[in-house]
């Protein structure tokens, strides 16, 4: 098991985890492109990548200039085993070491996402317009919660 920072060469197996997810499903894949995926590590943000057997099983990608958790995926075979965590506990700590004071993320309803969202302290601060829910945590929030733990 390896968990290292994204590269522009890990755009197609980001890609096939993107793509391989159950809910959440990407509807026009076209709308995500190669361009988006290395635009987000190396210029607006940064990912990581979480391989099991050199095989990539999940991702998380963090968009600075937005202040958005850009994507966190996991291979549908992986879920469950922690690899979630361990990606969204890595990106949430390099972001709030940025200088930003809170990030935001949206998600479908009524999906794992959303209770682990939840679960993970997350604020509901709202719908966006194409109906998921927007979620928000502060750096103060994480910081109190990660030192609880």
């Amino acid at each position: 098991m390896n968990l290292r920072e994204a590269i522009i060469e890990d755009y197609p197996a980001m890609h096939r985890v993107r793509m391989s997810v159950k809910e959440n499903i990407l509807n026009n894949p076209s709308l995500v492109t190669e361009e988006d995926y290395i635009s987000m590590v190396t210029q607006k943000g940064k990912g990581w990548i979480y391989e099991m057997d050199e095989v990539v099983v999940g991702f998380a990608i963090v968009d600075i200039s937005t202040q958005n958790i850009w994507a966190l995926f996991l291979l549908p075979e992986v879920e469950g085993k922690g690899i979630g965590k361990k990606l969204f506990h890595t990106l949430l700590y390099w972001a709030f070491q940025q200088k930003i004071d809170s990030l935001w993320l949206s998600t479908s309803p009524g999906t794992r996402a959303e209770y682990f969202y939840r679960q993970a302290g997350w604020k509901s601060t709202g719908i966006t317009g194409t109906g998921e829910i927007r979620f928000e945590l502060t750096k103060e929030e994480w910081f109190l919660q990660d030192a609880s733990k």
